[in-house]
Parts: structure tokens; C-alpha cells; sequence
């Protein structure tokens, strides 16, 4: 299980070479104080051979003064070097260390499991494949627990595994571990994480951490070492969105002119038509140049100097993509917030915002809401305290190239930096751009709504008069990618310009408004389009012209939305772009989940699309410009 090898002595060449070869696994340690996080990174060290014998021997004596295991070794002291932790025994700072094994490279980051430094936990994840979660085998599932799994989540890790420490404190009870699995089980029904795994182990006896444990004989899985050197994490990168920040412009000679970054995502070689953003130029990639020489490609995390064929303007902040990929330009967009800093986060003050490596000023503009950490259940608020967790609305002062965070980590996600004491307060994953495709409608049968119409004093006609235009509705149908939503977007702005009253329902803010209480069953989803064809209905009997975009795959939903109108008041777009087009832009990912199996009934793959036979009008985004689609629909209004 150890790295040492007889190459270190015999051919250190080919043995730095094999150790080139390996692959490496970021991963942290966080859960509760106190669950052990140090303890199992020192026993780790320990059991695989990877402290020297000074280290050893110094740990042994500090393990006197500042132990916290008694006559025991205290391996926690291995990566808890601040004085302050020692004295405390508890992890403030972020601690890395590095090992290896024959199958793997590691970098652990140890991370403290109090409160007051969940800042320092979100950091560590930031960059991290898997996380190990403890939990004391004594207290079980803890509120720092329930945080911790949240974050992990939310930065998008997607392997977790579940230590349960300290079973030697309960006995190395079966029944104990059982009480635990379930006990998180309900968290993890919670949690996006594709792969949670559990482990019953002693950090401090040494079960079940590198070697299997003989007092857990009821536990027939691998121990914690074999489950982090043979979790699967080569798919876990995106190699299909071409993403590279520009992050410096190298110009030492008047011959030479190489943008300088890391590469986010994607898979980059010379030969290759790339974007640049925000400006949309279009060039092919001649070199790529690092200080090992050209390269015949480029793979996510490599940092690599790119030369063009063309000479275009590109500075710093600028993105490199895929000339075909479709990079929205926002200068607004919906984000997760982890508020870092004591001072609370004040909605409508402007803070500086580094975005992969852009900066921008901005604000956050709304808080739609707050999740409470016990239950993920959202909830108002009007400000976030520290370590609160929030879905925001965020404004810019300039238009940025914005990704999902869940698509690309490196470009989706950004800080928010205090302008006047320049501390980093916050951090953010980006949801969607405000103006993007609406989320995924999953429907799978044709219930139709029956609606009875409590009408009032005033009529629809009375305030279609004090508003000057009648009310409609415009309903965009199509693929998911097709463009719907921002054609939607374009013309209710067109509208507004002119003076139309409208209003465009956006997806996410019926669900957790108006269908809050629905889930995503058969049952619900229908529902769910049942109440948005009322309250588009509404709107219009309120004089309003009212737009909607949803797949909406099935004539009996659009007929039965069609239902609730006068005649001519329902207007229903069918933008009609290829499914290919819309599967090769997939801007979430959703196209590529559905090949993979991962979401079942998904239009256009195993589930099918019915074309509107009468639909008032037909637009392709691939064949038209958004100002002729914009113009023919004013044309029909």
C-alpha cells in the first residue's frame, strides 16, 4: 500500500517517471469539531508509510504537551501545526499535506470543523474531486455535518464518503453504524452527489483506515485507503465545453504574442477554431506553448500559453471557447452565495466581483432565498449572515460570459471582495444567467385543467383600456437549447421599449412561489403546467401580455393552455431549431445526462416532442437572427 519503492534506490529516474504517471485525487476531510478530521489524515500518513522518522519523533514528543490521546501518539498533530490549534486541539486554517500510494497520488486538505471557520471549509472543497465526511460514532449526524455535506454539494463534489469514526468508543456497534447510515440517508435524499459510500472505522486504533478492521468483521467493505485509490474521477471533468480564461497576455518580442491561462475545460489543440469573449472573434489555435515545449493537446487544469493565426484583441478576463459554443453574455445572473464575513451581506451594495479572471463591480440584487442547513428547506430573508447559504440575484456593471457552475467549476463560479478593506466576504456558484433557457419541464402525461373563472367588477376590458393594449398570451414551445427563453427575453424587452405591459414567467420563481409545495412526480408535473396556463391567464385578463417558455412537448397541455383564452388572445411560437443543433449547444448538461441515463423522460431522447400543427408562428434560431424573430412576432401581436 506504500509508495515506497525499490526504483527509489536502484533507478530513480524510472521511478520519478512511474510517479509521474499516476493519477491525483484532491479530496478534504470536514464533518463536526471534534469527529476526528486530523486524526484519520495523521493516521493516514502513518499506516502508508509517509512520515519520516523525525516527524515522527517530534509529533511523539509535542503529543506530551499538547496531545490530546493520552500515552497515545496524537497523530492530529501531523497537520494541526498553528500553535493556537495545538493548544485549542482543534483545525482553524486549512491544512494540505500529500501522499502516495503504488495506484495513486494524493493531496489532502484538512479542514476545520467549527462554525466560525466554515469559510475556510468551502475553500478546501473548492478545488476538491471527493470529500470525506466524519462523523463521531458517539454523537452521529451533526449540524456542522448537515453544512458540510451542503457545501460539498454545492461545489459540485460528487464523491462522498461517509467515515463513521470512533466505533471503538460504541463498541464497534453494527447496530450503531446501521443508526448512522440511516440517519444520513435522509441528507443524502437531498444531495445532487451521483456517489455516497459508507465506512465504519477508529482514526485512532487504525480500523478500517489503511488496513480492514478485525473488530468489524460484520463490515464487508473496502477500508477507507481502497475506496480513495480506486473511486472513479476521470469523467468527473468536462472535456466537452472548450473554457480558457485569459489570464495574461505574453508579448516579449514584437514576434510573439501567446494568452496566457489555465484551461477550465475542454480539450484544446492546434488546428481548433476558438471564440474570443465578450467580443465574438473568431480564430484558429497555432501553438500551443509551455515550458516543456509545444504541445500536440491540451487537457482541463493545464496551464499553457495559446498563439493564434489571427491577430485579434484579447486581454486579461477574456475567455477562449469553441467558435460554436454557446457562451451567454449577462450582466445578471442567478448564483449560490456562502457569506464568509461577520459583517452581513447587504442586498443593493456594490462589491467587487472576480469572475474566473475578470473583475467586475456589482451587487447583489435580490435574495430569493435562504437555505436552513437542519432541513435544506428554503426560507425568506433580507440579508446573510455569516456562513448563511442563498440563492441570489446578482448585477453586474458590465456584461460577462457566464457558465453553470455544475457544467464548468473554473468559469461558474466567482467571489465577492469588500471594496474598501478588500477581504473576500463571499463566495458564488453560478445557477443561470437571468435571461437563460428555463429549467427542464419533465412531463410524461396529458392531464388538461379545469378551470372556472370567478370574474369581478372591473373587466378585462376595462383594464385593457386603462393600459392601452389588449392582454395575450405568447407561449414558446420547443427542445430544450432551442432557444425559447431568450427569444422570450428579447421581446418582452422590444415590448417594454415601447410600452407594453408584460410579464414573463421565469421557471424557477413558480416553483418555489406559486408551486412550491409540488415535487417532481407525474402527478406534480402536470400540475405544475396546469397553474402556469392560469396564471398566464390572469395576466392577461389583467390587460397584461404575458410570455411563457416551456417545452411544453405535448398538443393536449398547449391546447388545454389554449382552452383558457379568448380566440386570438393565445399565441403560441413553436421555435422550431433541429434537435441536433439544440443537443450540440446543451447548455446544462441535460442532453448528455439523458444518453447516460441519468434522467429518464427527457424530450428529444426517451421521450417524444409533438409539433404544433397550428401554431401562429414558427421561428428556427439556427436559420434566423433574433431581430427578424423579434420583428415577425411584433408583426403578430
Amino acid at each position: 500500500m506504500s509508495h515506497s519503492s525499490a526504483l527509489i534506490s536502484d533507478d530513480i529516474e524510472s521511478y520519478l517517471k512511474e510517479h509521474e504517471q499516476k493519477d491525483l485525487l484532491r479530496f478534504i476531510t470536514c464533518g463536526s469539531v471534534d469527529d476526528g478530521k486530523s486524526t484519520l489524515i495523521g493516521r493516514l500518513l502513518h499506516d502508508s508509510k509517509m512520515i519520516y522518522e523525525d516527524q515522527l519523533a517530534a509529533i511523539t514528543q509535542a503529543s506530551k504537551t499538547s496531545g490530546t490521546t493520552g500515552d497515545e501518539v496524537d497523530l492530529a498533530l501531523l497537520v494541526d501545526g498553528l500553535q493556537s490549534e495545538r493548544e485549542q486541539g482543534i483545525t482553524i486554517d486549512v491544512a494540505y499535506r500529500f501522499f502516495s500510494t503504488d495506484r495513486r497520488k494524493f493531496i489532502i486538505a484538512d479542514t476545520p470543523g467549527h462554525e466560525q471557520y466554515t469559510r475556510n471549509m468551502a475553500t478546501g472543497a473548492s478545488t476538491a474531486s471527493l470529500a470525506v465526511i466524519l462523523i463521531d460514532a458517539r454523537h452521529g449526524v451533526q449540524t456542522q455535518t448537515r453544512r458540510h455535506s451542503f457545501i460539498a454539494d454545492l461545489l459540485g463534489i460528487q464523491h462522498l464518503v461517509v467515515a463513521i469514526n470512533k466505533m471503538d468508543l460504541v463498541d464497534y456497534s453494527q447496530q450503531r453504524y446501521e443508526e448512522i447510515v440511516a440517519e444520513y440517508q435522509e441528507i443524502a435524499a437531498k444531495l445532487g452527489a451521483p456517489d455516497i459510500r459508507f465506512v465504519p472505522l477508529s482514526a485512532l486504533k487504525g480500523d478500517n483506515v489503511v488496513n480492514k478492521s478485525e473488530s468489524m468483521n460484520w463490515y464487508d467493505g473496502p477500508a477507507l485507503l481502497e475506496l480513495l485509490e480506486t473511486v472513479e474521477i476521470t469523467h468527473d471533468q468536462n472535456l466537452r465545453d472548450l473554457r480558457l480564461p485569459v489570464q495574461y497576455v505574453n508579448r516579449p518580442n514584437l514576434d510573439f504574442r501567446g494568452y496566457c491561462g489555465t484551461l477550465a475545460a475542454g480539450v484544446m489543440s492546434p488546428g481548433q477554431k476558438v471564440r474570443a469573449l465578450p467580443s465574438g472573434k473568431v480564430s484558429t489555435v497555432e501553438r500551443l506553448v509551455t515550458w516543456d515545449g509545444d504541445l500536440d493537446v491540451a487537457y482541463p487544469g493545464q496551464a499553457i500559453t495559446v498563439t493564434l493565426e489571427d491577430e485579434i484583441d484579447i486581454s486579461r478576463g477574456d475567455w477562449l471557447v469553441a467558435e460554436n459554443d454557446q457562451v451567454p453574455l449577462a450582466n445578471s445572473f442567478e448564483a449560490d452565495i456562502v457569506w464568509m464575513h461577520e459583517t452581513a451581506l447587504e442586498p443593493g451594495k456594490l462589491y467587487d466581483i472576480k469572475l474566473a479572471t475578470r473583475d467586475a463591480a456589482g451587487k447583489v440584487s435580490a435574495i430569493d432565498y435562504q437555505v436552513d442547513v437542519n432541513t435544506l428547506e428554503h426560507r425568506h430573508a433580507d440579508h446573510l449572515d455569516l456562513n448563511a447559504i442563498a440563492r441570489c440575484r446578482l448585477e453586474l456593471t458590465a456584461p460577462v460570459p457566464v457558465d453553470d457552475y455544475r457544467t464548468s467549476p473554473g468559469t461558474g463560479s466567482f467571489i465577492i471582495i469588500d471594496r474598501l478593506t478588500n477581504i473576500t466576504v463571499g463566495a458564488g456558484m453560478i445557477h443561470q444567467p437571468l435571461d437563460s433557457e428555463l429549467p427542464y419541464e419533465f412531463r410524461d402525461n396529458d392531464s388538461k385543467a379545469n378551470v372556472v373563472w370567478n370574474r369581478t367588477s372591473v373587466t378585462q376590458g376595462m383594464r385593457e383600456q386603462l393600459n392601452g393594449h389588449a392582454g395575450k398570451c405568447v407561449w414558446f414551445t420547443g427542445y430544450s437549447g432551442s432557444g425559447k427563453s431568450t427569444l422570450a427575453n428579447a421581446l418582452e424587452v422590444e415590448l417594454n421599449r415601447r410600452g407594453y405591459h408584460t410579464m414573463l414567467l421565469d421557471g424557477d420563481n413558480i416553483r418555489h412561489g406559486l408551486c412550491k409545495d409540488l415535487g417532481m412526480g407525474e402527478a406534480d408535473r402536470a400540475e405544475n403546467i396546469r397553474r402556469v396556463g392560469e396564471v398566464a391567464r390572469l395576466f392577461a385578463e389583467a390587460g397584461v401580455i404575458v410570455i411563457t417558455a416551456f417545452i411544453s412537448p405535448f398538443r393536449a397541455d398547449r391546447d388545454a393552455a389554449r382552452e383558457l383564452f379568448d380566440e386570438g388572445s393565445f399565441i403560441e411560437v413553436h421555435v422550431n431549431t433541429p434537435l441536433d443543433i439544440c443537443e450540440e449547444r446543451d447548455p446544462k448538461g441535460l442532453y448528455q445526462k439523458a444518453r447516460e441515463g441519468k434522467i429518464l423522460d427527457f424530450t428529444g431522447i426517451n421521450s417524444p416532442y409533438e409539433v404544433p400543427r397550428d401554431a401562429e408562428v414558427t421561428v428556427n434560431t439556427q436559420e434566423m437572427s433574433q431581430q427578424d424573430m423579434v420583428s415577425r412576432l411584433l408583426k403578430e401581436l
